[in-house]
């Protein structure tokens, strides 16, 4: 593929996932406690190709600074969706584990930006089982469907 193709993808992958964050954020699914942020769905495109990666964390860092995030959750955020995006690579050849590394990353590291960020009191422990299923239903559920489909149709 020559690089305006891949620029082109790589553009598209960020400003969807930027997109599917401001949708989520309208239905107060974008941050906190309980989260389901649709754009984590994207998180399984590692799979298909590594230049993904950025632009998942772009997208996630753009998203975050769109949704007034504290600039400790601008960072530690996006980095784990990087970390979960280079995980969710290194697993490629296996779909069923690929969101694993996505669900994990959210689920340990967001709940100490948000009890240090924003000062939420639930326990650090509870966070991390409610933003841990909402990364299983997004990154996980949702996203298999997203592979199957993409699959499917040969996007990729």
């Amino acid at each position: 593929m020559n690089k305006s193709k891949q620029l082109l993808r790589c553009s598209m992958i960020t400003a969807l996932y930027v997109v599917l964050t401001l949708l989520s954020n309208m239905l107060g699914l974008a941050s906190g406690v309980i989260q389901v942020r649709l754009s984590e769905i994207l998180t399984i495109l590692p799979v298909f190709t590594p230049m993904a990666i950025p632009s998942l964390f772009i997208g996630c860092i753009i998203s975050n600074i769109l949704t007034g995030a504290s600039l400790i959750d601008i960072v530690f955020g996006s980095i784990a969706t990087l970390i979960g995006a280079i995980g969710t690579y290194k697993l490629k050849n296996n779909i069923r584990l690929a969101p694993i590394p996505t669900i994990l990353s959210n689920a340990v590291i967001l709940p100490f930006v948000l009890a240090y960020s924003y000062h939420i009191q639930t326990a650090i422990p509870l966070m991390m089982i409610f933003i841990g299923l909402g990364e299983l239903i997004s990154a996980g559920l949702l996203g298999i469907v997203f592979y199957n489909s993409i699959k499917k149709y040969k996007i990729f």
